[in-house]
């Protein structure tokens, strides 16, 4: 069996400059509780709603100046739709 057997095709993504707020309610609203982060084509990281409890809420950030950038989880390791 393929990766693309079994994946999500329509992925949202977040860019790493992009307000933890905004990422907050894109997460609300798509109903998940991780998003892909972006810079252009290229997978930087990934961002949970436990990054953001720990990394920002925990440490009294503001939502709307702290960056996803600043709390995401860096050095994402990734795979491709065609392999098994």
């Amino acid at each position: 069996m393929q990766l693309k057997e079994i994946m999500t095709e329509q992925v949202e993504v977040v860019a790493p400059e992009a307000p933890i707020c905004e990422a907050a309610r894109l997460m609300r609203s798509l109903d998940v509780g991780i998003l892909p982060v972006c810079d252009g084509e290229r997978l930087v990281g990934m961002l949970t709603d436990r990054d953001l409890v720990i990394r920002a809420m925990a440490e009294a950030s503001d939502p709307r100046h702290t960056l996803v950038q600043e709390v995401m989880t860096p050095g994402i390791v990734y795979c491709f739709e065609d392999e098994d």
